[in-house]
């Protein structure tokens, strides 16, 4: 069983976001304005942590809005690793600026989306702030965490498709670096005069090495962005989904799996808040547990699932949602996806992202992990998944 440092966290956990939850629910049915298409991509209450260009611990930091008609952000985590002399002085700026001229060691690059049911949750937030961190040092890689738009502002499939639109600016950024390095003298300017091209991805991003991470409610959307980088093949080139990790996935369905049924009441997100957020964030003439967004299993999904990339499944042991989670990794295995399951021992639903533990011995385990997991394909190049 959890200790009780977890379960009293628990207790205060549910009791803030059911009161969150019932606060949205009265709010969207008293108020009759359209859907917000800016959206919002943090609420009021989140614990923001301050991004920091200049690398501390190990990592650089920065946010970026790459859309101006929405509040969809990133926040980019590059590791120190990446820079193979010794740390050049800060720019004007405060922060760290690849030196032209020279070679820059390049990174996979993985696309991070939180959690929060959809409804809460930030890129920015402390815990997702240290949890992206320990990944990015832990992995050698690029973290670039996205801020989606939230409900009940922004309705599905706005989260989703805020997703892709990020693996479209990836492909883009790699394709306006390329055309910076065929001449080193110019310059790619938007319609403010700005430069376009990232300069860390730009420099140190190999985006051809893509993972997606999804943390519960990011896991569906990490899920719905390798179906869609299947179907899209080449039309995303230089991206490259190599693998995704599905953390926790907020899945659920009409028919209740056993752990549905028996842990019900689970810690953390019990099964009616998680109902009452899918009722949030799906449009009231979708909603459907059985919803593609929300049950994978549904029938008739595309693209048919042994196209999919290889796909690492973290469960825990007290999370109601375990079971479906675990039922489409056997179905991905059935068709000769590298799909394992990691299942945690006495542990709850985000055990390894929530700030209150992540610094628990589970949480550092499941880290290292997908650690392990995730090196295995990012160091081979040339993988696609098309169809």
């Amino acid at each position: 069983m959890p200790n009780l440092i977890v379960k009293l966290y628990s207790v205060f956990f549910k009791y803030q976001q059911k009161h969150l939850l019932q606060t949205l629910s009265l709010s969207s049915l008293t108020d009759q304005k359209p859907t917000n298409s800016f959206g919002v991509s943090s609420g009021p209450h989140e614990s923001i942590a301050a991004s920091n260009p200049s690398f501390t611990d190990g990592v650089a930091t920065k946010d970026i809005h790459v859309d101006p008609i929405s509040s969809l952000s990133l926040r980019i985590f590059l590791p120190d690793t990446a820079i193979t002399s010794p740390l050049p002085s800060t720019h004007d700026y405060g922060g760290y600026l690849p030196p032209p001229g020279k070679f820059h060691r390049k990174l996979p690059v993985m696309l991070q989306f939180h959690g929060g049911g959809f409804v809460s949750g930030s890129n920015e937030s402390v815990g997702n702030d240290a949890f992206c961190r320990r990944i990015a040092k832990l992995c050698d890689v690029i973290v670039v965490a996205v801020g989606y738009r939230l409900a009940p502002e922004t309705k599905y499939p706005g989260a989703f498709e805020d997703g892709f639109k990020v693996l479209n600016w990836l492909a883009k950024q790699a394709n306006l670096a390329a055309c910076g390095r065929l001449d080193s003298q110019s310059h790619i300017f938007d319609s403010f005069g700005a430069s376009m091209v990232e300069p860390w991805l730009a420099a140190h991003g190999d985006p051809s090495r893509c993972v997606l991470l999804g943390v519960s409610s990011g896991a569906n959307i990490a899920d719905y962005l390798a179906r869609r980088a299947v179907e899209a093949g080449k039309l995303l080139d230089p991206v490259k989904v190599v693998a995704q990790v599905l953390m926790f996935p907020f899945f659920i369905g009409s028919t209740p799996t056993h752990s549905e049924v028996k842990l019900a009441n689970s810690y953390f997100y019990d099964k009616a808040m998680c109902k009452l957020a899918w009722k949030l964030f799906l449009p009231k003439e979708q909603f459907s547990l059985d919803h593609p967004a929300a049950n994978p299993l549904t029938a008739g999904r595309q693209p048919p699932l042994k196209y999919m990339p290889p796909t690492l499944t973290i469960v825990a042991e007290h999370d109601f949602m375990r079971d479906r989670a675990i039922s489409y990794s056997e179905e991905l295995r059935k068709v000769n996806v590298d799909a394992p399951v990691l299942d945690y021992k006495d542990t709850v639903h985000e055990f390894a992202t929530l700030d209150v533990l992540l610094h628990t011995p589970q949480a550092r385990v499941c880290a290292e992990d997908v650690t392990i997991w995730v090196k295995k394909y990012i160091s081979l190049k040339g993988h696609e998944f098309s169809y």
